[in-house]
């Protein structure tokens, strides 16, 4: 029976995250910080090890410095152990001289380094997901149903349909059709395969686990002429349409695409609930992060109800509602935040202009996200806006009514931010 080690997890670094901007000005998507002191790339190489998947590279390609540099300083392994994180980058050789074009591209052009693992499978994830996962069950299914490829799938609402790739399987669990995020009402009408009102389709979570021999033949360089670029669009509907084994493996668990803003937002916020349907809290099965020498936070005089705080915080008289307070955060007297992300600091004291990174005095803020190194001027107040409203300032941006306040941002005193 073959043997989880046997795997290389392959996570897609992601391009250029615009539905994420401006959180994903000066980083990728998987660096985006979470949960006030971790990282998104941290939940699936979390579930990696976790899976007893010791080897994992990272492909990454548009703004990966902080990305390369969290992951370099994160997981290092001793000379004991057999497994590794390495990041794959993109790079100009003599047979390719453009960047990724896709996500089926980005592997086909790390084809090389995955030969040279020896490793009979490949698992492909994304890393803007949040859940836990545990890989081996997915690939004992994979196993018992000789399969050529699996794919994770759960139940969609009608609602999300045309976000997500739509499947439909036979009584054995083989994928007979896949639709990748269609937008035809009659192509959804004939993918529905679920008696469920609510939730009638099943929908690709992004996660593939091929047989590598499978794998290289599908992605050979001169199959890139039929433009197979994506796992989704191509690769998959093209290995059911010419027969290969490709089956779906059911994952009933918590699991979001945090491709938005709003679903960023939505997604953190929830996990200050009492019950979140995420638990970092896991003893078991933890979620690895950068380890930071910080002193505990300290809090003095304060309100707190639903809050996450993270090490190194210092907060004085303010009251937090419902909110993330990441890192390093600073909160001067008599502010309040409610509804809101923090994400807090990479150090301590003032940016270039002289003016105190966190949030001064008397601060009024809602219904924002406010990026790392930011500096909140005395008296500032930050309203939410409609829930269909975009504005683009010079300061801050406004998604899905979201004030977003970018990294290395000063927000004079006094400034008022509202509809």
């Amino acid at each position: 029976m073959p043997k989880t080690s046997d795997i290389l997890a392959v996570i897609l670094g992601g391009g250029q995250g615009k539905r994420l901007y401006p959180l994903t000005v000066e980083r990728s998507k998987p660096a985006v910080p979470i949960a006030g002191k971790y990282r998104l790339i941290d939940i699936t190489i979390s579930n990696c090890l976790n899976s007893n998947i010791p080897r994992i590279a990272v492909l990454t390609q548009f703004n990966s410095v902080s990305l390369h540099r969290h992951i370099s300083q994160t997981y290092i392994f001793d000379s004991f152990h057999p497994g590794w994180v390495q990041i794959w980058a993109a790079e100009q050789t003599m047979e390719h001289a453009d960047w990724y074009q896709g996500t089926a591209d980005a592997v086909r052009k790390q084809l090389g380094e995955i030969r040279s693992t020896n490793r009979p499978y490949v698992l492909i994830l994304a890393g803007d997901h949040l859940y836990r996962m545990n890989y081996a069950e997915m690939a004992e299914f994979h196993w018992a149903n000789n399969a050529d490829v699996t794919v994770a799938v759960q139940p969609v609402p009608k609602e999300e349909a045309t976000r997500f790739g739509l499947l439909k399987r036979d009584e054995d669990g083989r994928i007979i059709d896949f639709a990748e995020k269609p937008k035809d009402p009659v192509r959804l009408a004939n993918m529905i395969c679920r008696d469920d009102p609510e939730k009638p389709y099943l929908g690709s979570m992004g996660i593939y686990l091929f047989n590598t021999n499978v794998l290289m033949d599908v992605l050979r360089p001169d199959k890139s002429k039929e433009h197979l670029d994506d796992f989704g669009g191509d690769i998959i509907p093209y290995l059911i349409q010419n027969g290969a084994g490709v089956y779906g493996y059911n994952f009933d668990g918590y699991w979001r695409d945090i491709g938005t803003i709003r679903a960023f937002y939505e997604t953190n916020l929830a996990l200050t609930e009492e019950n979140p349907g995420f638990n970092f809290y896991d003893p078991d099965k933890p979620i690895f992060t950068h380890p930071r020498f910080l002193p505990c936070s300290q809090v003095i005089g304060c309100t707190l109800k639903n809050a996450l705080i993270a090490e190194g915080c210092l907060v004085s008289d303010a009251t937090i509602e419902h909110s993330i307070v990441g890192l390093r955060s600073q909160i001067g007297g008599g502010s309040v935040i409610k509804d809101s992300i923090l994400m807090g600091a990479d150090y301590y004291g003032t940016l270039r202009n002289g003016a105190p990174i966190g949030i001064g005095k008397n601060c009024q803020i809602c219904c924002a996200i406010i990026d790392k190194n930011a500096s909140i001027g005395d008296n500032v107040v930050i309203k939410p806006f409609p829930i269909d409203r975009d504005v683009d300032h010079p300061l801050y941006a406004v998604r899905d009514g979201i004030v977003v306040i970018p990294k290395h941002t000063t927000i004079p005193a006094g400034s008022v931010i509202a509809p």
